[in-house]
């Protein structure tokens, strides 16, 4: 049987990382080590100077033994693979994010950063993520049979498989369209908010805008058009 690491970057009680363990317990003996609070945006960033720690914890899927890191996801993996579960993980799930990961925004990505980081550790990995809504039918219908397609589909040295779900109705939903390169445009158009603070500095807070054009067979493409994006991503050479 598999053992499965599951982690994400928007807590260990986010609803997608919940379903995500939900229906990786078909494919094998599931662990989840994932941060205590929202780490969203940390990128690939692991705690040097200083410690962190992990506690286990209740988790709402039976059979599933859950850990709540201080750390950073790739912390959560990097623990998870080489204190927590014994003898390591055989394939590593990250998601499922609440926001899309694709284009400029893997660079950005603790859910991928934690992909990346047990890819470097040499486990085969997936990392998940659908749309910011509350609209999760295309998922729904879609996991599972993604994570059967992918779990032992070969992966390159450094890859990782990017699932990206939309956001639309599964009726508006064109199915599933493989071997989506990363987008090289901008995903999001930011800008800063500025407002005076009584101390005399200025409060900076980011406004993005969303893209919503991307170059064909891309990610961000796949999704702007209502399909499912899976696709191979690569962090260093």
């Amino acid at each position: 049987m598999k053992k499965i690491l599951i982690t994400n970057d928007d807590g260990i009680y986010a609803d997608g990382l919940i379903r995500l363990a939900r229906a990786a317990k078909k494919y094998g003996e599931v662990w989840v080590v994932a941060p205590e609070s929202q780490r969203s945006a940390m990128s690939h960033s692991i705690t040097l100077h200083g410690s962190f720690s992990a506690r286990e914890t209740d988790f709402p899927v039976e059979g599933v033994r859950a850990f709540a890191c201080s750390g950073t996801p790739a912390d959560c993996v990097r623990i998870g693979a080489l204190n927590i579960v014994p003898g390591g993980p055989d394939t590593v799930f990250s998601g499922i994010n609440h926001g899309y990961n694709m284009a400029s925004d893997l660079q950005y990505s603790a859910t991928v950063g934690a992909a990346f980081e047990a890819a470097f550790q040499g486990i085969h990995t997936i990392a998940f993520s659908e749309d910011a809504s509350d609209l999760h039918e295309v998922t729904d219908r879609y996991l599972d049979g993604i994570i059967a397609e992918l779990i032992d589909a070969h992966l390159g040295i450094n890859e990782i498989w990017n699932v990206n779900f939309p956001g639309c109705r599964l009726e508006d939903c064109k199915g599933i369209l493989r071997d989506r390169t990363v987008s090289t445009g901008v995903f999001y158009q930011d800008s800063y908010g500025e407002e005076p603070a009584e101390d005399g500095s200025v409060i900076y807070t980011v406004i993005g805008a969303r893209k919503w054009e991307a170059e064909e067979g891309t990610d961000l493409h796949a999704v702007l058009s209502d399909h499912v994006s899976v696709g191979r991503a690569k962090n260093i050479s």
